[in-house]
Parts: structure tokens; C-alpha cells; sequence
């Protein structure tokens, strides 16, 4: 099937840079997508955007000039709950990727255990207005209870001002909650303002939330941007995400989000995104705890649990 991509759509960056950052042995990028392609891999009717094509291969050959070992490959909307092409993605993977899956209440156990199989390790819960549509909260509890039988986790993905009317759902989830970008904060803000504080009391209050660091390109309203050899980009965006990791430095975990969908106004060159890692996680026990030993945990514990 042929489609069209969104006007103004941009394309993930060609070319990426090398990292200048020595990625520790055996890193995890643990959030990044697969979209399509989609001749093989159909978007979905519903879906808000139609993105580029950006395939497992491509990924994968992503992963190793960044010098990562693994992915987590997280659901993207535009496939809503089609998971063919992430699944597809971790069975080629030689085990080196897990996924994160989007799943209706109609989804049967059967169909859970065939992903468990393949590797999906959580499902994503979306309550960013503009990407998605409503889903009843009722459903929701419902599937974050079946899918807690597998072990498996719940990633949420919102916006910081949107917190306080979903705090009373995300405290009552039975599992794991992984807090996609930090809840979007408002960089703009103080970091000790009463916005991220609630964020920060969340994470405190509940031991059970982890937060990834990832996505400053979208947070960062200053830059500069993580293009043409950039050594400290996101500066603004700096000062939370060091906040997060150093105060949970075992409940974080970062990704590069590629292919970065829905970006409006550049696209990062990966290498240089890697390159924004010290700058929060300033020591090598910090840095090893954020790309492996957390995702490692999370994702691979029958490897950690062997160790």
C-alpha cells in the first residue's frame, strides 16, 4: 500500500555522526520506533500522522554506528495497536531488542503470550491529546492487569500540566510505570517550580515509576540543536533530566527516540544526541546505571538474574 507522508513531514537525519561519547559495553537504547515500512507494514486507519518509513535494518545499522548492543522498540501511534511491524522488528533482532506494545481489551492471552515470546516486555498507555485517541481509564486498568501476570510493564506517555488529573490512575497501576520523557516538562519553568516538583514527588512517592531522560530535541526551547558538531546541546533541557538521574539513578533510562516522529523544526543527528548523555549523567557509575544496568534490569532480568 502506498502512503503519503504528513506535509512537512522530516525525515530522520541521514549520515549520523559518531559519537564522541564512549557509550559503556553493552548499552541499551531503550526507546526507539519502527515505523512500516509500509508496504509491508500498513499504518494504521486511525492514525494522526503518516511518518517516513524508517525499517528494522535501517534501526539496527543505527544502533551500531551509535555503538549500542540493544534497543527497546516502543509502539509507535501511527501503527495504533498493530504490532506486526515491532514485532517483526524484535524477532530479527537475534535477541537483542525488546519491545513495548499497544493492546485494546480484545486482545487475547494467546496473542499476549505470542508477544511475551517475542520479546515485548510492556505496554504503552498514550495520553498525549493530540496523538491519540481517548481510551476509557477502565480499559486501561484492565489490561495493566493482564499484562502484570507476564511480568510485564506499563509505559505512560502525557504532558507535565496534564499530572494531577492522572495521578489517582497512575498510582493505581499494579506494575511497573515507566514515564515516557519526564512527563514533558515545561523547560521554561523553574526546575523547583511546582510543576516538576509534582513530577519529582511522583517518582519519590511511588517506587515503583521510573522515568526515561530521552527527548531533549523536543523538550529544548533554546537549544542549540543537536546539529553540526554540537558538543552541548539542549542546554536548557540539561538541568531536569540531571535532577532525575541523580536523584533516581536506578528508575531512569534513555533513548535515542528514532526516527523522532513529528518533530516540527530540525531533525538530531543521533551521534550528537549520544553526545548529550555526560551532560546528565556526569559520572561513569551514573552512566552505567542509565544505559545498562536499568534497562538491563527492566528488560533482560534473565540475564541480570544469571549474572
Amino acid at each position: 500500500m502506498q502512503f503519503q507522508k504528513t506535509p512537512g513531514w522530516l525525515d530522520w537525519y541521514q549520515g549520523p555522526s559518531k559519537p564522541k561519547f564512549q557509550l559503556p559495553a553493552g548499552a541499551v537504547d531503550a526507546h526507539c520506533h519502527v515505523f512500516g515500512p509500509g508496504e509491508e507494514f500498513p499504518f494504521a486507519p486511525e492514525r494522526k500522522y503518516t511518518p517516513c518509513d524508517a525499517s528494522k535494518h535501517q534501526l539496527f545499522a543505527l544502533r551500531d554506528q551509535l555503538g549500542f548492543a540493544r534497543n527497546v522498540i516502543v509502539q509507535a501511534t501511527c501503527h495504533g495497536a498493530d504490532n506486526r511491524a515491532m514485532v517483526d522488528a524484535l524477532l530479527h533482532s537475534d535477541g537483542k531488542a525488546r519491545g513495548v506494545a499497544t493492546v485494546r481489551r480484545s486482545v487475547t492471552d494467546e496473542e499476549l503470550q505470542a508477544m511475551h515470546d517475542a520479546g515485548v516486555r510492556g505496554v504503552r498507555f498514550n495520553f498525549v491529546k493530540r496523538l491519540v485517541d481517548f481510551t476509557p481509564k477502565d480499559e486501561l486498568m484492565e489490561i495493566a492487569s493482564r499484562i502484570a501476570r507476564f511480568g510485564w510493564h506499563v509505559v505512560i506517555y502525557f504532558e507535565a500540566v496534564d499530572l494531577p488529573e492522572l495521578w489517582d490512575f497512575f498510582t493505581g497501576l499494579p506494575t511497573t510505570v515507566v514515564v515516557d520523557h519526564m512527563g514533558r516538562p515545561d523547560v521554561s519553568k523553574p526546575l523547583d517550580g511546582p510543576e516538576f516538583e509534582l513530577f519529582l514527588k511522583f517518582m519519590r512517592d511511588n517506587p515503583n515509576v521510573w522515568s526515561k531522560v530521552s527527548c531533549p530535541e523536543r523538550l529544548s526551547l533554546t537549544g542549540p540543536k543537536a546539529l553540526d558538531g554540537e558538543q552541548a546541546a539542549y542546554r536548557d533541557v540539561v538541568p531536569f533530566a540531571r535532577r532525575v538521574v541523580e536523584e533516581f539513578p536506578d528508575r531512569v533510562l534513555w533513548g535515542t527516540d528514532w526516527p523522532h516522529p513529528n518533530l516540527k523544526d530540525h531533525m538530531p543527528d543521533d551521534g550528537l544526541l549520544v553526545d548529550f548523555i555526560p551532560h546528565i549523567a556526569p559520572t561513569a557509575e551514573l552512566q552505567h546505571k542509565l544505559l545498562v544496568a536499568n534497562p538491563m534490569r527492566l528488560y533482560w532480568p534473565e540475564e541480570t538474574q544469571e549474572a
